[in-house]
């Protein structure tokens, strides 16, 4: 709320407050601040008071004007060498910048700094993770000697090797069929999908890449200097017209897929639609890399490319973060045989290796059961959680574009989601408007709701009341 004070007038309360916005990242280069009608009466202050603060953005070289249009925040470039030599924290590189940005959107998703529960949040609440198996596991391989053993000497680079023994039995069970000899281990599941491309990519090279899909992804391939085709995602599976003609133009290395619950629209592949991609992929020489974060939410036999692959052109790719941990950062990746020493050698370059302790940790969670029993326990309070989400977003005019299906809603408003996220930004909720999951940011009426964050009437009361104002 915006108050008359001795020392800072409504003007500069205003200017500081989207000025604060633009620093964090959280309003990106691009998007469209509110009218000055509509910033009027949102705030409670007179017109003249928001033209007075969008001059100082413009003075501060914060937002641009465009006629007949309005005001647009704007790309903030990179210190010069001198500010960055100044400012340790600071760098100049493009690359770097395009990091950060990325970067500080997801730390905007995931710590708000509200004690609301979160609809664009990526993750599980905290009291839905598993914090006591975590602790057994830890207690069980530091027991006697363990601590100091696992602590004092690298682990082995490819991982530990109980633990890609237990994830190849696991593997097995989804029809994956990949040897210890071809798991590798890492910093969690993001780490495995900047091994792969890091190995497989340099600066210019062509990677195809779902659409709508992880506004991360999109930003970690670009600052690579990987050139981005978008592939619109169907229900079925990815639009397989698009990807032939981006095949014969740009000759791709890398197809980056999430077959199973697809984040955002909770999209699964269907046995057809997998057989046309590995079709292409054999015909036009790709990889595929396919992101399988969500495994432990998926239907029983769901389509998975590197089943029906049997890892030849494709690497799977998942992790624990979402289901049991995310501190562990536990990952991992498997890989063709002949691919496994490079991603290898490209782990060694990065992190030399990762650390034994967790892994053998995680390795008793799932020999003993504990992490297959707590992934059931999450799925049936997932399922409870969405019917209640799915009901509430219905009733408060909302529509799903796709059904909904594992963690994620993919929603239609009705109205511009960027500009309702910045409203109710004000009212201490952070949303996933859809633009984040384009490449080219496209505005539009879509977001993603988490379902196991919205079950709760007094997010959607607020909702309808913020949207009905616009």
């Amino acid at each position: 709320m915006l108050m008359r004070t001795a020392s800072q007038s409504l003007t500069e309360q205003l200017a500081a407050h989207f000025a604060e916005r633009i620093g964090d990242r959280l309003l990106a280069a691009g998007t469209r601040l509110p009218s000055v009608r509509q910033c009027a009466e949102q705030h409670g202050v007179s017109p003249a008071t928001v033209v007075a603060a969008y001059d100082r953005l413009l003075a501060q070289g914060l937002v641009e004007a465009q006629r007949n249009r309005g005001f647009f925040v704007r790309e903030q470039r990179a210190a010069p060498p001198a500010a960055a030599a100044a400012s340790p924290s600071l760098a100049a590189s493009p690359g770097w910048r395009r990091q950060v940005d990325a970067a500080a959107l997801m730390r905007g998703m995931f710590q708000s700094g509200s004690q609301l529960p979160q609809p664009g949040i990526g993750v599980f609440p905290v009291d839905w993770l598993a914090g006591d198996i975590v602790a057994a596991g830890v207690r069980r391989v530091t027991a006697g000697q363990g601590l100091k053993a696992l602590s004092l000497q690298y682990g082995d680079p490819s991982g530990d090797p109980a633990l890609r023994r237990a994830l190849s039995h696991k593997l097995a069970d989804l029809s994956v069929p990949a040897a210890p000899e071809q798991i590798l281990t890492t910093v969690g599941a993001t780490h495995a999908l900047d091994l792969v491309s890091r190995t497989l990519l340099r600066a210019g090279d062509h990677v195809m890449v779902e659409e709508p899909g992880w506004a991360i992804e999109f930003a970690r391939l670009q600052a690579l200097g990987a050139v981005i085709l978008p592939v619109p995602r169907r229900a079925d599976g990815p639009d397989i017209e698009v990807m032939a003609r981006y095949c014969a133009a740009h000759a791709p290395k890398l197809f980056v897929s999430v077959s199973v619950l697809h984040n955002p629209t909770g999209y699964c592949l269907t046995p057809g639609s997998a057989h046309r991609v590995l079709t292409l992929a054999n015909a036009h020489d790709f990889h595929i890399v396919e992101d399988d974060t969500y495994s432990h939410l998926a239907p029983d036999h769901a389509t998975r490319l590197c089943a029906l692959d049997g890892l030849q052109r494709t690497i799977y790719v998942s992790g624990f973060a979402k289901i049991l941990a995310p501190g562990w950062r536990v990952g991992y990746l498997a890989a063709p045989t002949d691919l496994v020493e490079r991603l290898r050698d490209t782990k060694m370059l990065t992190t030399l290796t990762t650390p034994a302790l967790l892994e053998q940790a995680m390795a008793w969670c799932i020999e003993q059961g504990q992490l297959r029993r707590h992934a059931q326990r999450v799925r049936t309070r997932l399922d409870q959680a969405r019917a209640r989400s799915v009901k509430l977003a219905r009733a408060a005019g909302c529509r799903f574009v796709s059904e909904p299906a594992g963690l994620f809603g993919w929603v239609d408003t009705g109205v511009d989601t960027e500009a309702l996220a910045l409203r109710l930004l004000d009212e201490g909720y952070l949303l996933a408007p859809g633009a984040l999951f384009h490449a080219g940011r496209k505005p539009g009426t879509l977001m993603r709701i988490n379902f196991a964050t919205t079950q709760a009437q007094a997010f959607w009361k607020v909702f309808e009341r913020v949207r009905g104002a616009m």
